[in-house]
C-alpha cells in the first residue's frame, strides 16, 4: 500500500501538527513547512518512517524511514531532532502540542526497540518457526489458530505478531465481519474465540493498533465483540453506548474531528474503566491514559482556537432569557473546558485563563454564586479554584476592582452556607489566596480593607450567636464544619496581617466572641479557640498580652482545661501546649497573670511537669524583679533622709550666714556696689522702704534723670540666671512666712544643701546692697560737693547694715530675704 494513503488515513486519526526544520550550512535553521507527522510504513518496503503532510496542499514534506542507528534527541517537551543520513544534515520537528510530541516519541522508541530486537536475533520478525512468517487467514476455522499466535506467543513473538497485524490493513475488517457473521448465527464458541483474539490484540500494547482498533469505523465493533467474555454474564455494552449515552452539545461544535475525539475519548474511557477493567495490565492502562489525554489537548487547542465558539459561549452565558436547564449545561461545560485544559502547556493555558478573563468569566462566576442551586454553586466554586491554581493574580486584580468587591462577599456568604453532604473547603481556601500577603501591595490592601471593614463582623457573629447556650440546636446555630472554617480562616489573618486584626482586637474587643467557641460540646472546636490563642500570643505583642490579662481572657480556657480534670485527650494537650510556649518563650505578662490569677484552679494539676515549671518561672521571675528594685528603693530613701538637715546643720547655716552678713558689711563700697547688678528688674526704684528713717537714704526727685542714664554693667549670664532663679524661689516660700514664719524656716533650711548656703548669703549681700544703687553713680561723678557727702551716706549705709545684722541674729536668713524683698 503506498504512502499517501496510509499517511492520509493517519493524519485523520493523530493530527500532530508539527514545523518541519532543517539545519543549513550556515548553522542556521530553515523552516521547511507546516503539517501534521504520523508513523506509517514506507511505501514497498516493511520499515516504518515518519511522514509529514502539508496542511494546506496535502504535499509531502518529509520522509524519514526510522532506524535503530539513529540518535532521536527530545528537547523542551515540544523538539525531536536527529540526523539524517539521507541528506546528511540535521532535521528538526518542532510540535504545537506536548501531547503530540509525546505521542510521536512514544513510537520512535517503539519502532527502534522493535529493531533493537531483530538486531539481536534475526529471528526476531521471522523466527525459527515459519508459521511466525504471516498470520493465518481471518477464517472460521482458523481462529484457533490466531488465537494461539496472538496469546501463546513469546515477547519477540509478540513484536512480530504486532507488525504482522499492522502490515495487514484488512486483517480488522475481515475480523469483524466473522464476528457479525456468528454473533447472525449465534455461535458463541467462535464468539468467546474473537472476543479473547481482541483481548489478547489490546494486551499488545501497540499505539499504533489502538489508532486503527478506536477508529470511528471499528471502535463500535470493537466493542461488541469484548461483550461475549466467556467468564460473565453477557452485558449489553453497544445498546448502553448507544441509547443511554446521551451527548449534550451546550454549544453546538461545528468541527468534525472535534466531535470525533470527544466520542473516541468517551468510549475509550468506557473500555477501560468498565468492560477491560478486570483484565488490562498497568502498562496497557498508561498507554489508554496516554491516548486520553492526548485527545483531551486536541479538543480544547481546537476549541480554544476558534474565536466564534467561545464568543457564543459567554454570551449565552450572560443572556438574561437563558433557561435554568440550559444554564446549568453551560456551566458544566465550562467546567469541563477548564479542567481539560491542564493538558495544554503552562504557556498555552495562562493564555487560555487570560482570554477567558477577558471575555468575562468572573462576573460570570458571580452571578452563579448568586444562585440558589448548591450544586451550581459549587460548580461555580471549582472553576474559581482552577483560576486560583493557575494564576491567582487574575482573580486577585479583579476582585480589587470596584466592580469585582462584591465577589469577596459572594464568597463569604458561601462559605457560612450549609451544603449538606457536599460540604467542603473551597471557599476557605480562596479566601486565603485572595488575602495572602504575597500578593502584590496595591491588589493585598484592597481586598484585605474590603474583608476587614465589610466582612469579618459577620464572620464573628456567627460564631456568637452559634456559641451561645441557648441556641443550641437552634435554626441560627452553624454546623461545627462552618465553625472550624472561620476558626481557621481567623488564625490565617493573624499571621498574615497581625498589625491589622491587632488593631481590631484591641479596639472593638472581639477575642470575647471568637473564644466563645469554648462553650461548644465539641471538643475539637474548643481546641480551635485554643489554636486561635496560640497563634494570637505567638505575634508576642506586649500591648496584646496586657489586653488579654486586663479582660481575664484566659478564664474560659482554664475553666475547660479545669472541667476535662485528668483526662489526657487533645483538648488537655492543646491547653499544656499553650502554656509550655508561653513558659519557654518567657512571655513574663502571661506568666504572672496566669500564676497571680488561676493558680488555685491550677494547683491541683501541680503534678504536671509543664505547670510545675510555669510556676518555678513565675517565682524566678518575681525574684529576679525584686532584686533589680531593691537598691532602687533603698537610693531613694537616701535622697529623701539627705533633703532634711539636722539641728545641727541648721545652726551651722546660721552661724555662716551672720559671719557671710559681716563680711559684707565691712567690703569695700564698690564691692557691695558690683553685686548689684543681678537683681530683678525694679528694686533699684524701691530701695528707699528698708530704711526706717522718713527721709530715706537716697532722694529719687533728685537722681531720677541720673538713674535713666545709668548703664549697668553686662551680665554674667550664668551666675545672674542662678540668682534670679534662687530669688524667685524665695519670693514663693516668704509669702507664707507671715503666718507661719517658724514653718517656713524649716522647710526652707531642709531643702539646702551645703553646696546652695554661699549661693544664697552672696545674694543676701547684693540684695541688702541695693539701698546703694543711686550712690554708685554719685561716687563716679566729678562733683566735689557729691564726694564729700560720700562718706557720709557710705557711713549711714553701714550702720544700717549693722542693725540689719542684728535683726538676722534673731529672725535668722528667712527676715533679712523678707526686708530685702519688700525693698525690692
Amino acid at each position: 500500500m503506498g504512502a499517501p494513503e496510509k499517511t492520509t488515513t493517519s493524519n485523520s486519526n493523530s493530527m500532530q501538527r508539527v514545523k518541519v526544520y532543517r539545519l543549513n550550512d550556515d548553522g542556521k535553521w530553515d523552516d521547511q513547512g507546516t503539517g501534521h507527522v504520523t508513523i506509517d510504513y514506507i511505501e514497498r518496503s516493511e520499515d516504518l518512517g515518519l511522514f509529514v503532510i502539508d496542511e494546506e496542499d496535502n504535499e509531502t514534506l518529509l520522509v524519514h524511514r526510522i532506524s535503530s542507528e539513529d540518535i532521536y534527541r527530545k528537547q523542551e517537551d515540544t523538539i525531536i531532532s536527529w540526523r539524517d543520513p539521507e541528506y546528511s544534515s540535521e532535521l528538526a520537528l518542532s510540535f504545537q502540542e506536548t501531547t503530540g510530541c509525546s505521542y510521536i516519541w512514544d513510537h520512535i522508541c517503539n519502532v527502534q526497540r522493535n529493531l533493537h530486537f531483530n538486531t539481536i536475533s534475526n529471528e526476531s520478525y521471522h523466527g525459527a518457526n515459519s508459521e511466525l512468517r504471516e498470520l493465518p487467514v481471518v477464517e472460521l476455522s482458523s481462529l484457533p489458530s490466531i488465537l494461539k499466535v496472538v496469546v501463546d506467543s513469546s515477547i519477540t513473538d509478540q513484536l512480530c505478531v504486532t507488525e504482522l497485524i499492522l502490515h495487514d490493513q484488512k486483517f480488522f475488517r475481515k475480523l469483524m465481519d466473522l464476528f457479525s457473521v456468528c454473533e447472525d448465527l449465534e455461535n458463541y464458541d467462535g464468539l468467546h474465540i474473537i472476543y479473547k483474539i481482541v483481548r489478547g490484540i489490546i494486551l499488545l500494547n501497540s499505539p499504533p493498533i489502538f489508532e486503527k482498533i478506536f477508529s470511528d469505523e471499528l471502535i463500535m465493533d470493537i466493542v461488541g465483540c469484548l461483550e461475549y467474555d466467556p467468564d460473565v454474564p453477557h452485558v449489553h455494552h453497544r445498546n448502553f453506548l448507544k441509547e443511554h449515552v446521551v451527548f449534550k452539545e451546550a454549544i453546538p461544535i461545528k468541527d468534525p474531528l472535534a466531535l470525533s475525539k470527544i466520542h473516541q475519548t468517551y468510549r475509550i474511557s468506557y473500555l477501560k474503566d468498565v468492560v477491560l477493567a478486570r483484565v488490562l495490565d498497568e502498562a496497557t492502562v498508561a498507554s489508554l491514559n496516554s491516548i486520553i489525554h492526548s485527545n483531551y489537548g486536541m479538543v480544547v487547542t481546537m476549541l480554544k482556537d476558534d474565536n466564534t465558539f467561545i464568543k457564543e459561549l459567554f454570551a449565552r452565558l450572560k443572556s438574561p432569557s437563558l433557561g435554568s436547564d440550559s444554564k446549568i449545561n453551560l456551566v458544566y461545560f465550562l467546567q469541563e473546558f477548564c479542567n481539560l485544559s491542564k493538558s495544554l502547556q503552562m504557556v498555552q493555558q495562562l493564555r487560555l485563563f487570560r482570554d477567558l478573563v477577558t471575555e468575562g468569566v468572573f462576573d460570570v462566576i458571580a452571578d452563579i454564586l448568586r444562585s440558589e442551586d448548591k450544586k451550581l454553586i459549587l460548580t461555580g466554586t471549582d472553576i474559581l479554584m482552577l483560576f486560583v491554581s493557575q494564576d491567582p493574580t487574575l482573580l486577585r486584580s479583579y476582585v480589587s476592582r470596584q466592580e469585582g468587591a462584591s465577589l469577596i462577599g459572594l464568597l463569604v456568604k458561601g462559605m457560612l452556607k450549609d451544603f449538606g453532604d457536599d460540604m467542603h473547603c473551597q471557599f476557605l481556601e480562596i479566601l486565603r489566596s485572595l488575602l495572602d500577603t504575597y500578593s502584590p501591595a496595591g491588589q493585598r490592601d484592597a481586598i484585605v480593607d474590603i474583608f476587614y471593614e465589610r466582612h469579618l463582623d459577620e464572620l464573628l457573629d456567627v460564631i456568637t450567636s452559634s456559641c451561645s447556650n441557648r441556641n443550641f440546636g437552634n435554626k441560627k446555630s452553624a454546623k461545627p464544619e462552618i465553625l472550624l472554617n472561620i476558626y481557621d480562616l481567623l488564625c490565617f489573618c493573624v499571621l498574615q496581617h497581625p498589625y491589622k486584626i491587632k488593631s481590631i482586637f484591641l479596639l472593638t474587643g472581639m477575642i470575647d466572641k471568637v473564644l466563645s467557641l469554648t462553650c461548644r460540646r465539641e471538643k475539637y472546636l474548643v481546641v480551635a479557640a485554643i489554636r486561635f490563642i496560640r497563634t494570637l500570643i505567638s505575634l508576642k505583642d506586649e500591648q496584646l498580652m496586657n489586653h488579654i490579662a486586663k479582660n481575664n481572657l484566659f478564664k474560659p480556657i482554664v475553666d475547660v482545661f479545669v472541667g476535662n480534670g485528668s483526662r489526657y485527650n487533645l483538648l488537655n494537650s492543646a491547653v499544656l501546649e499553650l502554656f509550655e510556649y508561653i513558659r519557654k518563650e518567657n512571655l513574663k505578662i502571661l506568666v504572672k497573670y496566669l500564676v497571680e490569677t488561676f493558680w488555685e484552679q491550677l494547683v491541683k494539676f501541680d503534678s504536671l511537669p509543664s505547670l510545675k515549671l510555669l510556676k518555678v518561672k513565675y517565682e524566678q521571675a518575681m525574684e529576679q524583679a525584686t532584686s533589680q528594685t531593691g537598691p532602687y528603693a533603698l537610693n531613694v530613701r537616701r535622697r529623701v533622709d539627705e533633703r532634711a538637715l539636722d539641728k545641727e546643720e541648721e545652726d551651722y547655716f546660721n552661724e555662716d550666714s551672720d559671719e557671710e552678713d559681716s563680711a559684707s558689711a565691712s567690703m569695700p563700697r564698690t564691692t557691695r556696689v558690683r553685686a548689684q547688678p543681678g537683681l530683678s528688674n525694679g528694686s533699684a526704684a524701691n530701695t528707699s522702704s528698708l530704711s526706717p528713717r522718713p527721709g530715706g537714704l537716697v532722694d529719687y526727685e533728685d537722681d531720677e534723670d541720673d538713674d535713666e542714664d545709668y548703664k549697668p554693667p553686662p551680665r554674667n549670664k550664668t551666675e545672674d540666671d542662678d540668682e534670679a532663679g534662687l530669688e524667685l524661689r524665695l519670693k514663693r516660700k516668704l509669702s507664707t512666712s507671715k503666718q507661719e514664719p517658724d514653718l517656713v524656716k524649716k522647710q526652707k533650711l531642709s531643702g539646702k544643701t551645703a553646696k546652695s548656703k554661699e549661693s544664697v548669703f552672696a545674694t543676701l549681700c547684693s540684695t541688702l546692697s541695693q539701698a546703694v544703687l543711686p550712690s554708685k553713680k554719685t561716687a563716679n561723678t566729678p562733683n566735689t560737693q557729691e564726694t564729700n557727702v560720700g562718706p557720709t551716706k557710705d557711713k549711714t549705709h553701714l550702720d544700717i547694715t549693722t542693725n540689719e545684722d542684728k535683726e538676722a541674729d534673731k529672725g535668722g536668713v528667712p527676715v533679712a530675704a523678707e526686708m530685702a524683698i519688700n525693698g525690692s
